[in-house]
């Protein structure tokens, strides 16, 4: 599961490593980028990305509602503690992210850059995504739950594709997109860990 996961983001991984290669630098690369998603983009598929973006509250509420249902139902106590232990990570995910937010406020890229083109509702600050940072704490948590391969290729792919959408966007940086993800996988471990240690009858994968 670590190597689909380091797989599925090799790609933001490398974009962080020019990133941080240095600030001034790492600004001019961060938008730079962005330009090239969101200003050359296949404006065909502007409907589609808006899409996947919008399904990232719809699939993070239903997900863990799911499955606690599903144990609820059953009685299943281990299915029961998987569900609390996701919605877990997303009140974990949602603080840390919240927390940075108004922490750094950092502005929207279409505020500071004009030439972006802002192509969603953007709200609070930009740094780090939202977006991202729920969607790859709710695949985390969920392939955490259920690690078969069925599972996990398409929670990552759609994770992925949230964070890539919102850069399509224009209303998050690269770096916004790859800390998201970040604070999503950490969160999503550390819930995990935790419900390894605290739960009796939480599964320890």
């Amino acid at each position: 599961m670590n190597l689909f996961i380091f797989l599925s983001m090799k790609n933001i991984v490398l974009i962080t490593f020019l990133l941080l290669a240095g600030s001034l630098s790492a600004q001019n690369l961060d938008i730079d980028l962005l330009r090239k998603i969101n200003l050359n983009r296949n404006q065909n598929l502007d409907g589609t990305f808006k899409f996947i973006s919008d399904s990232d509250t719809p699939v993070i509420f239903a997900g863990p509602l799911t499955v606690l249902s599903v144990g609820l139902i059953n009685k299943d106590k281990p299915t029961i503690q998987k569900g609390l232990v996701m919605t877990g990570t997303l009140f974990l995910n949602g603080g840390i992210t919240t927390i940075m937010k108004y922490s750094f406020k950092r502005p929207r890229p279409f505020v500071t850059y004009p030439e972006i083109q802002k192509l969603d509702k953007a709200g609070s600050y930009s740094f780090p995504s939202g977006h991202t940072s729920s969607a790859f704490a709710f695949a985390t948590s969920i392939c955490l739950a259920y690690p078969k391969w069925y599972v996990i290729a398409p929670s990552f792919a759609w994770a992925s594709l949230v964070g890539y959408s919102r850069m399509h966007l224009g209303v998050h940086y690269p770096s916004d997109v790859l800390v998201g993800a970040l604070i999503g996988v950490g969160c999503g471990f550390l819930t995990h860990m935790l419900g390894k240690k605290y739960l009796s009858d939480y599964p320890g994968y």
